[in-house]
């Protein structure tokens, strides 16, 4: 597995599709901060996107989409003078999939959200801007388009399972904007995401990804990489922020926690499955890393939780 594909799979990461919004005239419509990351791609016509903390709006022609991803509010709208109403009355009324705002419906939006599983905010969130623009002319959109086109297949056709296809359709999309992110703009994103704008850090990464419970030195991560030690050293502690081993120790807790979450395998199994010799060492890592002991997480992970709840558009 690669590194994005790794971290996508960790934080299991879903895709929810939510109701359109078709508008017309002068209109403006006011959305409350979104759970997970929130996105919407412009079928028809154009707008601004207003979203809170963030200077200027956006300008969207038809064919871009965005994502936001973090728990900001913010504002579709035809024009800056026209007064928002709030998006949840108006997709409660919402008919056939669709809430109306204006008069006409020059403009159309299809959107929905991604939710992730409890590490998301640290593994990937964080590491992204608050808004990711993905103009129509850019790279990789084109592939958006055809992941959008065939979401709205999908749901008007009515096929069996069309809503699981389109979801997982739209996980697709996630992944081609982020690609285009990491290709357009490496210096918005940090940590082991910025990693893989660079080449060699790149490889070094996906050698950790492929092989986590491999005894690693920086020697053989460099050979992997094709240069010095030095080199990977000054270039992953400078793109992620870490040393490539300390890196490979923070990986492994995550893969760790994921078994502690997830099944009752014994501490000694997972130690072994991620590298360490005995529970002692991984317990004495994942305290460092985690800030509590295995057992401890373990018990925490297995209380009650909530479903994440989705938002309007």
């Amino acid at each position: 597995m690669d590194p994005l594909e790794d971290v996508l799979t960790l934080v299991e990461t879903r895709g929810h599709l939510s109701t359109s919004l078709a508008a017309g005239g002068r209109w403006a419509v006011r959305f409350e901060p979104p759970q997970g990351v929130k996105f919407n791609a412009v079928r028809r016509g154009s707008c601004l996107l207003e979203v809170d903390g963030v200077d200027g709006p956006t300008a969207l022609a038809e064919g871009d989409c965005y994502l936001l991803t973090g728990p900001r509010s913010f504002t579709l709208r035809s024009d800056l003078e026209t007064s928002p109403v709030p998006a949840g009355p108006l997709f409660a009324r919402a008919a056939d999939g669709v809430a109306r705002a204006g008069l006409g419906d020059d403009v159309f939006l299809v959107g929905g959200r991604f939710s992730f599983g409890a590490r998301a905010q640290e593994l990937l969130l964080d590491r992204l801007p608050p808004v990711v623009h993905v103009p129509a002319a850019t790279p990789h959109a084109e592939t958006v388009r055809w992941a959008l086109t065939a979401i709205d297949e999908e749901l008007t056709r009515g096929q069996p399972a069309a809503g699981l296809v389109a979801e997982h359709l739209a996980v697709v999309m996630l992944v081609h904007v982020l690609r285009l992110h990491l290709a357009r703009d490496p210096d918005t994103a940090s940590g082991w995401l910025a990693g893989l704008s660079d080449p060699v850090v790149a490889a070094a990464l996906t050698s950790l990804h492929r092989e986590p419970a491999r005894a690693w030195t920086v020697a053989e991560l460099a050979r992997a990489a094709a240069v010095s030690r030095s080199t990977l050293a000054v270039r992953f502690k400078t793109s992620v922020g870490q040393g490539p081993l300390e890196y490979l120790t923070r990986w492994r807790i995550e893969l760790a926690a994921r078994q502690l979450r997830e099944g009752s395998a014994t501490l000694a199994t997972i130690a072994r499955s991620v590298g360490y010799g005995s529970e002692s060492a991984l317990s004495v890592a994942f305290k460092r890393v985690m800030g509590t002991s295995p057992g401890d997480y373990r018990r925490q992970q297995a209380g009650p939780s909530s479903p994440m709840r989705g938002t309007p558009s």
